[in-house]
């Protein structure tokens, strides 16, 4: 397996959050992983809006969003490059932390007195 030579998503906070307006920049086909879908089918078209449901992680290296798009009635996993924020405005700004929020960081110590 080779690795892939791009930035390593993981390294940074995701691009889009849960509850994220997004729209897909390409059309998605079925690779056999959607049930009932025949393989090959277009399950998302270039333009189609939907909702950030999850985020996953793939290879370690990769977000992987759960984008809901009401209108077709499916939920598709997608990768950053293939979304765009449907409101640029509410875009994320890098280095925001709020899905580390939970991890717990030891105060530093005053000095002696």
């Amino acid at each position: 397996m080779s690795t892939d030579d791009r930035e390593i998503e993981v390294y940074r906070d995701p691009a889009f959050a849960p509850g994220d307006k997004v729209i897909s920049k390409k059309n998605v086909k079925n690779d056999g992983t959607m049930v009932g879908k025949e393989i090959g089918e277009t399950v998302v078209r270039k333009g189609d809006e939907g909702y950030v449901r999850d985020i996953g992680v793939f290879l370690q290296q990769f977000y992987i969003y759960a984008v809901d798009f009401v209108g077709r009635g499916s939920i598709v996993g997608m990768r950053e490059r293939e979304l765009t924020p449907a409101d640029p405005d509410r875009a994320r700004l890098s280095g925001s932390s709020d899905l580390q929020s939970h991890i717990v960081t030891r105060p530093e110590k005053e000095p002696a007195q």
